[in-house]
């Protein structure tokens, strides 16, 4: 912190996606000092230990949007025709939904709020 002010971005727009019971992903948009925008995606891994969460980043900045995402559903769909063309890739969101829903169940059960954070800022390191 210099000069009293902080150094710190916040998100002006986050989408949390929950992988499992021990993954989740953050696409955080974040808004720089000079009024331009750049995306941060979080890959977080709740520790074996349960002591807090392993993280990796990557931040994308609007000159690499379009390349970014042509290069992503390019690999995405090698990888779904040429490599694995018979594996059943809705096996994962029918998993998903069934997981979402029994913790929909336990949350509502609880009066504990669910342990994963709404966005990538409010994680612990």
């Amino acid at each position: 912190m210099e000069n009293g002010k902080s150094n710190h971005v916040d998100s002006v727009y986050s989408q949390k996606i929950r992988a499992g019971r021990r993954r989740t992903y953050f696409f955080d948009v974040k808004q720089t000092k000079g009024d331009d925008f750049y995306i941060t995606m979080t890959e977080s891994t709740k520790r074996s230990s349960g002591d807090g969460y392993n993280r990796h980043k990557i931040f994308l900045y609007k000159e690499d949007f379009n390349r970014f995402i042509e290069g992503l559903e390019d690999t995405i769909q090698y990888v779904k025709t040429e490599l694995m063309p018979n594996y059943d890739y809705e096996e994962f969101d029918r998993r998903n939904a069934e997981w979402e829903e029994e913790n929909l169940k336990n949350d509502n059960s609880s009066s504990s709020n669910s342990s994963i954070p709404d966005s990538e800022d409010e994680m612990e390191w």
